[in-house]
This record gives structure tokens, sequence and C-alpha cells, in this order.
């Protein structure tokens, strides 16, 4: 108990080790009875040096090695880099490549938001809709395997295109997986939208309007469902999203329930784009090369990850290694949603809450937060940049 609150206020610490934590954060709640009234998160406890790794290995052993930034999105993490690189050496990769990276894209979209349904009606005490949902998650995972023979990592691209075609047998499997997944997605849909107990732990939940979600940068389907209008693949269309387009799933409730309606009809978009892909998929090569020492140079690439913008920073210098990747992950961004939301919300509501914006730790392993006393000096941004640190609180 903090001696400067009052006897009705206490300090809960949960982490960095906690049962109820997947993976290791350290977050301290200070609650009025039941109710949250400040919230701070100290993350960065998985860091594992990938950035500063990638200087030291060549442009297509950075490519499996980003992969591993996260499992859930390692495609999408790929495809920012390769389309990084491929900028660099101003080369583009054939249309069919861009359409094979677009299905793999969306089908790994699928695969995250199955994932993350299951997660956040666990977190609730749903755990009947996650088993559900994990059991027809298998179906995408099964289709990935079957495309690339890897159920996680997927390793589909390659510098200069992909590695792997889409066979008339691979066209077969997916149609009928995409047909099985969008019955059960549009039964989890109206699950979502008319269970009353569902409602009575998600509606007006963690609510962030508009204003709010602008000013604290939120992305993905975060921000969708506050009414953002934010879709790399819309507002900058990468690889073919441009001949296969993404509609904007937008909704303007902002709260826990409005994010689940996001997250679906996001899936039942992606089983639109699935089909449109392999109904009019280009002919031609997977591949042209890309030289192994790229010119110095430097660039940015962006791309839609299931949770948000995928940001990445590649400069060259005229050798066959980068000399630096930066890479800003939309977990980052979103941080700050969630320690705005949970406050005035029950504590019981935080793992939900928390859930809800789709966490991936591991993606933060760049964030350091300072404690600071009240007598001592007040930073200012400028310090913060100058230590390159990156600070929420």
């Amino acid at each position: 108990m903090d001696n400067q609150t009052s006897k009705s206020k206490f300090i809960v610490p949960i982490g960095p080790q906690h049962p109820a934590l997947k993976e290791p954060g350290h977050f301290t709640f200070t609650v009025d009875g039941e109710v949250v009234t400040d919230a701070t998160v100290r993350l960065g406890y998985v860091h594992r040096g990938i950035e500063k790794a990638c200087e030291e290995r060549n442009y297509a052993q950075d490519m499996y090695l980003l992969e591993r930034v996260c499992g859930i999105c390692s495609h999408v993490h790929a495809t920012a880099f390769v389309l990084g690189v491929e900028k660099l050496a101003d080369v583009e990769a054939p249309p069919r490549a861009q359409a094979i990276r677009t299905l793999v894209g969306e089908l790994e979209r699928i695969h995250s938001h199955f994932l993350w349904l299951g997660v956040a009606a666990h977190e609730g005490g749903f755990d009947t809709l996650f088993m559900y949902s994990w059991r027809d998650r298998e179906t995408v995972m099964d289709l990935l395997e079957l495309i690339s023979g890897n159920r996680v990592h997927y390793s589909i691209n390659t510098l200069g295109g992909v590695k792997l075609d889409i066979t008339p047998e691979h066209k077969t499997a997916l149609l009928k997986g995409v047909d099985f997944l969008e019955k059960r997605t549009e039964h989890y849909l109206k699950v979502v939208t008319t269970d009353e107990t569902f409602l009575g732990r998600t509606r007006g939940v963690g609510a962030l309007s508009r204003e709010q979600a602008d000013l604290l940068g939120a992305i993905g389907p975060t921000g969708r469902a506050s009414g953002v209008p934010r879709d790399v693949r819309i507002d900058a269309p990468y690889a073919a999203y441009a001949d296969f387009p993404a509609n904007l799933i937008l909704h303007e409730g902002g709260d826990l329930s409005a994010r689940f309606v996001v997250r679906m009809k996001e899936l039942l978009d992606a089983y639109r784009i699935i089909r449109d892909v392999l109904d009019r998929m280009p002919a031609g090569d997977l591949s042209v090369r890309v030289p192994r020492r790229i010119a110095e140079n430097e660039t940015i690439s962006r791309v839609e990850a299931p949770r948000g913008e995928l940001f990445y920073y590649i400069k060259s210098n005229g050798t066959d290694m980068p000399e630096r990747v930066k890479v800003r992950t939309p977990s980052l961004c979103n941080w700050g949603t969630v320690l705005t939301t949970v406050i005035g919300q029950k504590l019981a509501d935080v793992p939900m809450i928390l859930a809800g914006m789709d966490p991936c730790f591991s993606c933060n392993d760049r964030m350091v937060v300072i404690e600071r006393r009240a007598e001592e000096q007040i930073w200012t941004w400028e310090d913060f940049r100058r230590y390159g640190i990156e600070y929420y609180k």
C-alpha cells in the first residue's frame, strides 16, 4: 500500500512472472476498491537484440531472422523487409510473387485473428469459445503447412519474389478451407454480438473514443474499432493489394465489443481477398535476381500486420549486410491505449482490456521505463531521445 494514498487505495503489481501472463511484462495498477485509478507498464524482459544481429548478417539471412520477431506475424515481417530491400536494390518482384505474398498475408491474418479470439475469450472466462476457435484455427494452420511445409514460420518470401508456387491442388484445398472458416466466422460474429453474457463483459468496457485513439496513435483493429480509418493495405497498397484491394472495416463503438466485431468482419474480408487472388492469380515467374551487394541508401517499408501498421527502416552501405534495421511493431503503438482505457474500469476487466489490443510482448523488447521521484528534475522529450528511450506511462 502506498503511504501517500488513502487507506482504500492499493498498488497491485502483476508480473513480470505471473500465471496470467503468457509472456513477461510488469504492470502496476493503483486501485481504489475495485476501480483502477492509475496504471504503468514496464516491458523489455524478452530483449533478443534482433535489430543488432541484422547488422552482422547478410540480407538473405536477415530475412529469416526477422521472421522470429513474432511467430504469429512471421510472414508480414519478412514481407516488410524484402519490400524494403527490393526498393533499395531497385528491383520489383513479379506479379505472381506479389499475389502469393498477399495470399499468404491474408492466411496469416486469419491465423492471428483466430488465435486472438481464443485468447481474448479465455481472459473473459469464455473457455468454450476459446476451445472452439482454436480448433478452427487448426484449419488455416494446416493450409499454411500444405503450402509452405511449416505451421508457424512459413518462409515463403525470398529476395526478389517467393520460393513456392500455388498449385491447382493448393487452390482446391484453400477454397474448401475458406468455405469452412467463413461459416464458422459468421457463427462467431453472431455469438460476440448477441450473447448477453459475452456482451456484459465487452459492451462499454475499455471504451476508446476516436479523439483518444487519434491522440494516442492507435493503429490496426484497435484504432479501426474506434472509427480511425487507418489501413496500410488501403492507404499505401503494397504487394498485390492494388489489384486485390481490401475493404476498410470500421466501427464507432470503441469498446471491447467493437474490437471483436472489427476482427470478425476482417476475417470475412480476408476470405473474399483469398478467393479473388485464387481466381485471378497472375501467370509468370516467381522471382527475379537481386544483387548481393546493395548500394548505399536508406528506405522505409510499411505493411499492415494483423495487429496494425508494421514499420521498417533499412539503411544499406554498399555491402551484402545492412548498416541499420529498425523495426517498429504495432503493439508498441497500442500500449498507450491500454494504459488509458483501464482507468475507471474494474480490476477484473483489466485482463480482457489488455487482451483486446492483441499484445505481443516479444515485439516490444526495446522498451525502458524510468520512475522519477517528485523532487527530481523533470525529463523532457529531448532527454528521452538523447538516451534512446521509448516511454509510456
